[in-house]
């Protein structure tokens, strides 16, 4: 499930129009790239929980045969296969949320879709690095310990105030991703003062159906919204088994302005296409920039 209902705010007057989703990180839009990443774990059903004036989104994974044709005509093989990858990764599917009220509230619509399944969910404004994976893990650590799993990022402290944050003990369970632990408590956005940790849960969870039911019987938290963190932790408070993995592999923020542009910058100087012009480039600028 990906949740990408958000208004984005933070990206206006571009998203007034265009999906955040779909800003192109060099020539594939951010939503490709966690689309990309759910199917090399092997996930091939994907829903997308969307809102008004992102139909977009749905189109990006549709075929487009009058541009394979004019591609196919030309002979340029390289981009017709570009344009036909985003069809074959996966069954997308989609439902509406009328209004952002959470992302709480955004995983509840999925519940007619998942049925009795544990199921995982994706921001859809960050991804990791292919060569670095997570969700397998994630997965992996899932089939081990059944309930909850969540991927930690750890944060400086005075940014606790922005993240959910997890109290957490050793787990003897291990994986290739990472360090794994035991979680023992959740707190949404708390003050730094406040924090039981610096461990922040980021935007990737594998969570069981029992979720749902949770969700229905919490009421407005942070922000005044129906926020997952709260579902998660009377879960937790009720017995079922919470897990982690703290992730320090490379992970792509492209949820705020500066974030998107270094997730831009990071990526295509590793294209082999355009990764050392544009290297080069990027070095006379700057050091231009600091020559005044």
């Amino acid at each position: 499930m990906i949740p990408a209902a958000g208004l984005a705010t933070r990206f206006l007057p571009a998203t007034k129009a265009v999906p955040k989703e779909l800003l192109p990180v060099v020539d594939r839009p951010v939503l490709q790239y966690i689309v990309e990443e759910a199917a090399a774990s092997g996930i091939r059903d994907i829903l997308l929980v969307t809102g008004r004036g992102k139909t977009s989104m749905v189109d990006h994974f549709d075929r487009r045969p009058d541009l394979e044709a004019r591609l196919a005509e030309k002979g340029d093989t390289k981009r017709l296969e570009a344009i036909k990858r985003p069809a074959e990764l996966a069954e997308i599917y989609t439902c509406r949320q009328g209004e952002p009220l959470g992302l709480g509230h955004a995983v509840s619509y999925g519940e007619s879709h998942v049925g009795n399944e544990a199921f995982a969910v994706l921001l859809g404004d960050e991804f990791v690095d292919e060569a670095e994976p997570l969700l397998p893990a994630m997965l992996d650590l899932q089939a081990q310990t059944g309930g909850i799993v969540l991927a930690f990022i750890e944060v400086d402290p005075e940014e606790t105030n922005r993240y959910g944050i997890a109290a957490v003990e050793p787990s003897d369970h291990t994986v290739d991703a990472g360090e794994t632990v035991k979680v023992t408590a959740l707190v949404e956005k708390p003050k730094p003062e406040e924090a039981p940790s610096n461990l922040a849960i980021v935007g990737r969870y594998v969570l069981p159906p029992e979720v749902f039911d949770a969700i229905r019987r919490i009421g407005p938290g942070a922000g005044g919204e129906i926020q997952l963190t709260d579902a998660m932790a009377l879960l937790l408070a009720e017995g079922t088994p919470v897990h982690g993995i703290v992730y320090r592999g490379t992970r792509y923020d492209t949820g705020m302005p500066l974030g998107y542009l270094q997730t831009v910058v990071q990526l295509a100087v590793k294209r082999d296409d355009l990764g050392k012009a544009f290297s080069h480039w990027l070095t006379q600028f700057v050091e231009k920039d600091l020559r005044g």
